[in-house]
């Protein structure tokens, strides 16, 4: 895939762009800042922007930013988000339009190359990649008010599961599963968050938002 790189810690951008091209992927761009990844990207039209959250010259959420716009001007160009620190509500705002074509992963993932090379994968086919931390971290913040609280282990594991991005064959190989038993679990989980049936809206993307806003 034709990638862009923006992330402001040199070693960790040079790391990354060996990393790619060494499994047959073009770096077609690497920046230091998000100032000029719009302008790369409406030149160079990647298959996938992967962006660090905080970079230069405020060093708060210009990446983020950048990666919400591209998503809105470019449909086609997937993105993945990096983090140093779990922020739920930026994992929340990145998703807020559509839960496709798009990761939110922890820079310590970057490391474990073969689940960062799994996610741009994910990502690239049209899913999304949430880190599984963040998903953790979500779980243990769930109270007692709210509507997550009423799944069973089973259907939290699969709702776990679907916020990472797994398709439905995908979980089922992940908790031992049949199909059949995945799609039963979700559409439990779909009922008991109250999610709407009415034409248009898409079950899986709620809720996975709605698993990020609890």
């Amino acid at each position: 895939m034709r990638v862009i790189l923006a992330e402001d810690s040199t070693l960790l951008r040079e790391g990354l762009v060996r990393l790619l091209a060494d499994e047959g992927h073009e770096v077609v761009a690497a920046l230091g800042d998000a100032v000029t990844l719009l302008k790369e990207v409406e030149e160079h039209r990647p298959d996938i922007v992967v962006a660090d959250i905080r970079m230069p010259p405020t060093h708060t959420d210009e990446g983020l930013r950048a990666a919400v716009e591209i998503r809105e001007r470019f449909p086609d160009v997937s993105v993945l988000v990096l983090s140093q620190h779990i922020e739920r509500n930026y994992a929340a705002q990145l998703l807020a339009s559509n839960a496709e074509r798009v990761g939110y992963l922890l820079k310590d993932r970057v490391a474990q190359v073969e689940e960062f090379l799994d996610a741009l994968e994910r990502i690239h086919a049209g899913g999304a990649a949430i880190d599984p931390e963040v998903v953790r971290q979500l779980l243990i913040r769930t109270t007692h008010s709210d509507p997550l609280t009423r799944l069973t282990p089973r259907e939290r594991s699969v709702l776990e599961a679907l916020a990472m991005g797994y398709t439905n064959t995908a979980i089922a190989e992940k908790l031992h599963l049949s199909l059949s038993s995945v799609e039963k679990n979700l559409n439990a989980v779909f009922d008991k968050l109250d999610l709407p049936h009415t034409t248009g809206y898409n079950r899986r993307i709620l809720a996975v938002l709605r698993y990020l806003e609890s």
